[in-house]
């Protein structure tokens, strides 16, 4: 097991990367109280399950799987289920699933009580390299991503690689364009592995990849928690990627609408080096749908300020630039892109 920490002071916390882990849960991340475990009716039972049977006492929630769930209305049915429980602030919301799970339950751990213990227990390659970590989370509302939410960090992360077997390939290729993303701004390295390789080769070494993406975003978070500068690089492919995600409803993936999102804010240089990755991990690299409704939503997104949404630039891999530009702007680079 690969154990790693994610160093903010007094909520700082461990982050675990190993196989056959989820019945040792509550041993490996110390946890304590009792637990509403929050999970979705995507996920395989048996996670759940087990990470009940490490804690001893808890009870199950299962939300419907899927991107409608990271509403106010879901997380108002989480928090009735914690009320209903009875849980108090010596107790936790564990979230056992993919980034929508993990979103929700660490805002209704955020507000719940003012505040309760919240652990991450990511089920999909997307929310193992990303999301899992940061203390970002959020609910949608009225189309727009992640437009409602707090920053709460979790008390612990249990990444357990060997339920990875159960994704479907898509979903795979989807998760690991986040790591791609990673790599493209910040470890030239870690691109040069993926370059050259299918799916199924870069996934042999699954944990490694996990753990090497895991690094660049724990060293962001470390430097700029809150998203005030630095951390904002995370957010390469994500300006465009989001409108487009939203404009798609949920045809496309996030991790797929990342992929199409890098491409306008990459160099010709990183464009060459970039594409045959994607094509590799059967990842879009086209898009048919209405760009113009896209970058409506891009430019409602939560990163603009003013008439200007800060976007990020790779000229070179595992480098980047920040460029402050307009809808206008954003409509023009889309359009010669697509």
């Amino acid at each position: 097991m690969i154990r790693m920490k994610m160093n903010l002071g007094e909520r700082s916390y461990p982050i675990c990367i190993g196989s056959d882990l989820l019945y040792m849960a509550k041993e490996i991340l110390n946890i304590k109280g009792r637990a509403l475990i929050l999970t979705d009716s995507g996920v395989p039972k048996e996670y759940a399950e087990a990470v009940l049977f490490s804690v001893g006492d808890g009870v199950i929630h299962t939300v419907e799987m899927g991107e409608g769930s990271k509403s106010l209305s879901t997380l108002e049915e989480v928090l009735l289920a914690a009320s209903e429980m009875k849980l108090t602030r010596g107790d936790a919301i564990i979230s056992v699933g993919g980034g929508v799970v993990g979103d929700l339950g660490g805002f209704a751990a955020a507000v719940y009580m003012r505040g309760i213990a919240f652990y991450n227990i990511p089920t999909t390659m997307l929310a193992m390299v990303d999301s899992s970590i940061g203390g970002k989370t959020a609910v949608n509302l009225g189309g727009l991503k992640n437009i409602v939410g707090a920053f709460h960090q979790p008390c612990g992360v249990l990444i357990d690689v060997d339920v990875l077997s159960t994704l479907e390939n898509r979903q795979i290729s989807a998760g690991l364009c986040e790591a791609v993303k990673m790599a493209a701004t910040s470890d030239s390295e870690l691109f040069e592995y993926f370059e050259g390789k299918s799916r199924d080769e870069i996934m042999k070494n699954a944990q490694s990849v996990i753990f090497r993406a895991l690094s660049i975003k724990k060293a962001v978070v470390e430097k700029d928690e809150r998203e005030s500068g630095l951390r904002k690089v995370l957010n390469f492919g994500h300006t465009i990627g989001h409108g487009i995600e939203a404009e798609s409803g949920g045809k496309l993936y996030h991790g797929e609408c990342v992929a199409l999102g890098m491409l306008p804010f990459s160099s010709d240089e990183v464009k060459a080096r970039l594409l045959p990755i994607m094509a590799a991990l059967s990842l879009p690299s086209k898009y048919d749908g209405d760009i113009d409704a896209a970058i409506e939503y891009a430019t409602h997104d939560k990163k603009a300020v003013g008439d200007r949404i800060e976007t990020v630039f790779v000229d070179k891999i595992g480098s980047f630039c920040f460029k402050k530009m307009t809808k206008e702007d954003l409509l023009t680079l889309a359009k010669a892109t697509f």
